[in-house]
């Protein structure tokens, strides 16, 4: 890796990016972790925070809501994010080029993530050259768990509580990761949070493959977190599933049932292994 780090307010990375990769990711899957591991690549420009809270970007997000973290749970939610009128992507693509950082000025991939962008795939492959995607996806429990840890703002509706909530909108990105899925076979590779953290040498492999112009990328490293440690690759799925309570799991689980065919049908248990 380079020894100085490259800003696009003093570089044109317009010039050298070839490649946009996007990690695609419901919130509290390990995306963030991910998506800095790319930061010790001398191949890559990447923000230094996610996408959708980059100073410049036009678009929602999740800061400025009463859903910001079930914002899939409901048809009118989805919908916010789903409307390509509130987006300027141009605007976007120069804000974000602006704040880029790298460690190779000549770096041909610009990274980047932000868990709505699950919902806007098929316009990020329109809107960006070369569009890749890694689409990520962690035990729905172990999900829910790292959600329910911070304050669910959304107004219920009758009859409602928080953890059926949580499991829709889990139920629902599950759903829309699987059409994203069958949609972009082509520029997109699935991984787990699971295989990321329990094999970080075999993943990097995987996406060296999938990406060979980023062929310094590695996973077996720490990984600054939230600016305040390091962390390397480990898989705190136990440490989650202990943190639930008995009648969380109970209505979680009901929750859940509606959605066993997209929970199965991305490798895990709707009923929950613990």
């Amino acid at each position: 890796m380079a020894s100085l780090l490259k800003f696009g307010a003093q570089h044109d990375p317009a010039q050298t990016i070839r490649t946009h990769l996007f990690v695609i990711s419901p919130n509290n899957s390990g995306s963030t972790f991910l998506r800095r591991s790319f930061e010790f690549s001398d191949k890559v420009w990447w923000l230094p925070r996610e996408g959708q809270h980059v100073p410049g970007y036009v678009g929602p997000f999740t800061r400025d809501s009463h859903d910001s973290l079930t914002w899939n749970a409901s048809a009118d939610s989805r919908a916010r994010y789903c409307d390509p009128s509130v987006y300027d992507w141009q605007r976007t693509r120069k804000a974000w080029y602006f704040l880029a950082r790298s460690y190779g000025v000549d770096a041909s991939v610009f990274v980047t993530s932000s868990p709505p962008f699950l919902l806007n795939m098929d316009v990020l492959d329109q809107q960006f050259d070369d569009a890749r995607f890694i689409l990520l996806t962690r035990d729905p429990y172990a999900v829910a768990e790292g959600i329910l840890r911070r304050p669910i703002e959304q107004r219920l509706a009758a009859g409602d509580n928080k953890y059926q909530l949580v499991a829709r909108h889990i139920g629902h990105c599950f759903r829309w990761q699987l059409r994203n899925r069958a949609n972009r076979q082509v520029n997109s590779i699935w991984l787990t949070y699971e295989s990321m953290t329990d094999d970080p040498v075999g993943t990097a492999a995987r996406i060296r493959q999938f990406m060979p112009m980023i062929d310094d990328y590695a996973l077996d490293q720490p990984i600054p977190v939230k600016n305040r440690y390091f962390e390397t690759a480990r898989n705190m799925n136990g440490d989650a599933f202990s943190r639930l309570q008995p009648h969380a799991i109970d209505d979680l689980r009901a929750g859940f049932a509606d959605f066993a065919d997209e929970i199965e049908a991305l490798g895990y248990a709707w009923r929950g292994l613990f």
